[in-house]
């Protein structure tokens, strides 16, 4: 077996057994949760007896092993089981909320992206310019911010002194596109600004370090523009770093939305997975969970992978 594909199966096996260990540790911190699921759904004034035959009902009086070994084992048949908060399918009620969050995710880093790349391109071709200070001032000024004092300075100036966008981003799925775009406008903007700052910031530091190289050198004394060295000679050496902070930051957009969500109230499975944690659902916090985590394991060997065919030097290390 290949280098690629032995590094494909190591990475596989890891990721199933972090996969098991985030399920143990969620379902661990959720049971050390205060409160009682039965009562917050029966109310204060529920018997002991009403309380108890709800417990029952839901498996909660059996020992926890029992109980996770026994979702453990439906995972395993492709079932997340039953939301016993509302006794929905977890499937059904994952299902509408993975794709909001994965259409924000999208939106995000569709902007993002090429802005991040074309800035971090622009800095490093100009640096010690005006503009590359600016820059590298801004996205430093951005990055120390955290998520929600950016959320709601956003909201602050886009929907109180300035009524462009809602402060609440509301979707179903009847809306068209566009509203859709208009509705998530202050999220988008959120992530795009985080996002942003740290692409930038290392695609920058990827393209400078290869302007040290005797190969670059070379070509600028062969007379070559310092356009035509960083787009034609110094960005593809240097490809394999900025795949990787692409990727990353793409998993971060999918798995660290929470705080944006539970900010614009928006109806996204971080959402989702706050509000089960609050009510004990511990079927839905342990299949949110896993999505998350599933997802972030699988783009960062998705980065590898990208890294590795992008740099031949990582496919014959000696």
């Amino acid at each position: 077996m290949n280098s690629l594909g032995s590094l494909i199966v190591r990475r596989l096996a890891f990721a199933v057994l972090t996969l098991f260990i985030i399920s143990v540790l969620i379902s661990v911190g959720v049971e050390l949760l205060p409160g009682d699921l039965a009562r917050s759904l029966l109310g204060q004034m529920a018997t002991p007896e009403t309380l108890a035959a709800l417990r029952k009902e839901l498996g909660l009086d059996q020992p926890y092993h029992i109980r996770y070994l026994a979702w453990l084992g439906d995972v395993l048949r492709w079932d997340l089981g039953r939301s016993l908060a509302n006794n929905i399918l977890v499937t059904e009620l994952i299902g509408v909320r993975l794709e909001n969050t994965l259409f924000l995710a999208a939106v995000a880093a569709v902007i993002a992206v090429p802005v991040s790349v074309i800035l971090g391109l622009v800095a490093a071709l100009y640096r010690e310019s005006f503009f590359d200070k600016f820059v590298s001032m801004t996205t430093l000024t951005t990055i120390s911010f955290p998520e929600f004092l950016v959320a709601y300075i956003l909201m602050v100036v886009f929907s109180v002194q300035f009524p462009f966008f809602p402060s609440m981003a509301n979707v179903t799925q009847d809306m068209v596109f566009w509203d859709r775009l208009h509705a998530v406008a202050l999220p988008v903007m959120t992530l795009v600004l985080v996002v942003v700052a740290h692409m930038m910031r290392l695609t920058r530091a990827a393209i400078i370090n290869v302007l040290s190289r005797p190969y670059i050198e070379m070509a600028e004394l062969k007379g070559m523009s310092s356009a035509w060295i960083i787009v034609w000679h110094a960005l593809p050496n240097s490809l394999a770093p900025i795949i990787n902070v692409i990727v990353i930051n793409i998993a971060y957009l999918v798995v660290g939305v929470v705080v944006v969500e539970v900010v614009f109230v928006y109806p996204g499975l971080g959402q989702l997975l706050v509000d089960s944690v609050s009510n004990r659902d511990l079927p839905v916090v342990q299949a949110s969970g896993l999505i998350f985590a599933a997802t972030f394991i699988f783009l960062n060997l998705t980065a590898d992978i990208l890294s590795i065919l992008a740099n031949p030097r990582l496919r014959h290390p000696k």
